[in-house]
């Protein structure tokens, strides 16, 4: 027991201290549609993941993935504002820490369509999962693969 609260109190020190450090990068704003369920998923798993999320709803998410500089062939069904970054789709949170640590030149990240098995496309039967990229993009659309995940192809 005793071992247990100062683990709790430790941990509850080190996120004082380090929380006003963190929160500008933690902030993560998700434009969305109203109607979709699979932004709360993925806004429910940023969470859980230590980010501050604040969902917008708009009408037209075409015209603000333009705005944000999002390729056609790169776009999802949401679009993110994080740390002068822009995140699209349902790219994993650790991801997005990753990008806010390593700060790479590009404007943001993206998993282009909806892969199932991805946050917020979770499906019951993991056999359904797909292997997905997460794709980084830069100002020009040049893209390249900045993680791999789901299950691993099959051998031949």
């Amino acid at each position: 027991m005793y071992r247990i609260r100062n683990a709790l109190l430790s941990g509850l020190l080190l996120a004082l201290c380090a929380g006003p450090a963190l929160a500008d990068s933690s902030e993560i704003t998700v434009y969305k549609s109203p109607t979709c369920g699979c932004c709360v998923k993925w806004i429910d798993h940023l969470e859980a993941h230590g980010f501050e999320v604040s969902a917008v709803d708009v009408r037209d998410t075409r015209t603000l993935k333009l705005e944000h500089g999002v390729p056609a062939s790169l776009q999802s069904c949401h679009t993110a504002k994080v740390g002068g970054y822009v995140v699209e789709g349902h790219v994993p949170a650790a991801d997005v820490a990753r990008l806010l640590s390593e700060k790479p030149a590009v404007e943001g990240l993206a998993v282009p369509g909806m892969p199932l098995g991805s946050p917020g496309m979770e499906v019951r039967d993991p056999s359904r999962n797909e292997r997905y990229q997460v794709l980084s993009f830069d100002e020009n659309g040049k893209t390249r693969v900045f993680a791999t995940h789901g299950p691993e192809p099959a051998a031949p």
